[in-house]
């Protein structure tokens, strides 16, 4: 950390936050005695244990969500795992949860059909010190089990054992990796709109958890999630000088990435999350620059003489999408990472800006602005394809989910001339422009950044 400059928050603040256990890989990687995960799988109760291919496609449960019969995991925290798990697979549009009331021994197949449950979940939950939680996905019409697993942890790690299971149940009915074991960095806002407090902040994916990271003694923007450590990149005008910073969710202290000349912004991790790519301020424009972690070494990628910015890398590491207004409007343009072989990818009506590279390769997330109107949708990555997913007075700010399905982003309202009436909230949308909804978060908030899975 520089010396002579006021810190985000004190080494006090920082302590405190450290308690808070954000470090959730070591959660999944030390042994049960620190406070870790045990994973079991259950023998099959049924004639074939054999997994077979996933029971549904996506697009299927689309058009007809699939109806799942969830039974009540027991009193205390085995309900309150229900209650989140019921929750995760509810909100993403693609599962009909049906409640199952208390269940125990071998499931009724015959009542469960009569429900119309295509799927059941069943389970329990045992112990005091560490708890056992067992449970059991079953295909409702044949009556084998799908998959069956039990986890020992500690109590206080409940809430994660639900999302660990919602994902493992997400992936085998519909064939995808699941997202709801994650995180959604962001600003949180309060305050007036023309004086607004802004703090980094973090929350689990479905709004639990929220904790504030900063203080909110400065403008912050743009938090990014590094790929493969408990690390946050974002911006922030600390002693009213705009630059990246890096925060460490381990121990909750901050450091200034690269101590630019100019107003460093808009950072993004590489893949393997040993650099950062950003923009930095020169001669009235911006060029972007990647800056390896370990050694602080800078390299420029741009020098267009025009205003660059907004890079993310594709998920290969191998190519670099960016915004830039060297063609006379500000636009989507792809480059290799090492800058060469620059191309434009964005050609529809109005201005292009906020790029994001899905985790699958496929897609290129964008904001859109024209007849003073935003939107948010997505493109091929040869700009072919272009699609809107949502719109309104304020849409920007997408963040891919880590299996590329689903996209937060942060929309807000028009204000009236006094201020009143604004209002930021964080959405998520499906990639197909299926279920657009509101995300919980304490309060005012913008600028989300999704974490990888188990991050």
């Amino acid at each position: 950390m520089l010396t002579n400059t006021r810190p985000l928050i004190s080494d006090q603040e920082a302590d405190v936050l450290k308690g808070f256990m954000f470090e959730r890989r070591a959660v999944l990687g030390a042994g049960l005695a620190a406070g870790g995960l045990l994973i079991t799988p259950l023998a099959a109760q049924a004639a074939s244990s054999a997994e077979p291919a996933a029971e549904i496609t996506v697009d299927q449960a689309r058009t007809a969500p699939i109806p799942i019969l969830i039974a009540n995991l027991g009193g205390g925290i085995g309900s309150q795992i229900t209650g989140v798990l019921t929750n995760d697979l509810s909100g993403t549009g693609l599962f009909k949860v049906i409640p199952g009331g208390d269940m125990s021994g071998t499931p009724d197949f015959a009542a469960a059909k009569a429900t119309g449950a295509r799927a059941m979940v069943t389970g329990s939950v045992s112990g005091s010190g560490s708890v056992r939680v067992e449970m059991r996905l079953w295909d409702v019409l044949t009556g084998k089990q799908l998959q069956g697993t039990a986890y020992t942890t500690s109590p206080d790690n409940w809430r994660r054992i639900a999302h660990i299971i919602g994902d493992v149940i997400y992936k085998r009915m519909l064939g995808e990796e699941g997202y709801f074991d994650t995180r959604i960095a962001f600003i949180a806002r309060s305050g007036s709109r023309a004086h607004q407090r802004t703090r980094l902040a973090i929350m689990d994916q479905d709004g639990a958890n929220a904790r504030m990271l900063t203080a909110g003694n400065w403008l912050t923007l743009t938090p990014r999630f590094n790929p493969v450590k408990d690390q946050i990149a974002f911006m922030s005008y600390a002693n009213n000088r705009p630059r990246v910073y890096l925060f460490d969710l381990n121990s909750g202290r901050q450091q200034i990435l690269g101590d630019f000349a100019g107003i460093s912004f808009a950072p993004r991790f590489a893949p393997d999350g040993r650099s950062v790519i950003l923009s930095v301020t020169r001669n009235g424009g911006s060029d972007i620059f990647i800056v390896d972690l370990a050694s602080g070494a800078r390299r420029q990628i741009t020098s267009s003489g025009a205003i660059d910015t907004s890079p993310c890398f594709s998920p290969d590491g191998s190519q670099v999408v960016f915004n830039s207004d060297r063609g006379g409007s500000p636009q989507l343009y792809i480059m290799s990472s090492s800058g060469g072989n620059v191309h434009r990818i964005s050609y529809g009506h109005g201005t292009y800006g906020s790029p994001v590279w899905s985790p699958r390769g496929d897609l290129i997330a964008f904001t859109r602005i024209a007849n003073g109107s935003f939107s948010l949708g997505v493109m091929n990555p040869d700009g072919t394809g272009e699609r809107i997913m949502t719109e309104g007075f304020t849409v920007e700010g997408p963040t891919f989910c880590p299996n590329g399905r689903v996209i937060a982003y942060c929309r807000q309202t028009r204000a009236s001339s006094g201020g009143s009436g604004f209002n930021s909230l964080l959405g998520s949308v499906d990639i197909t422009g299926f279920n657009d909804r509101v995300l919980p978060t304490p309060g005012q908030a913008s600028d989300p950044a999704w974490s990888p899975l188990n991050g």
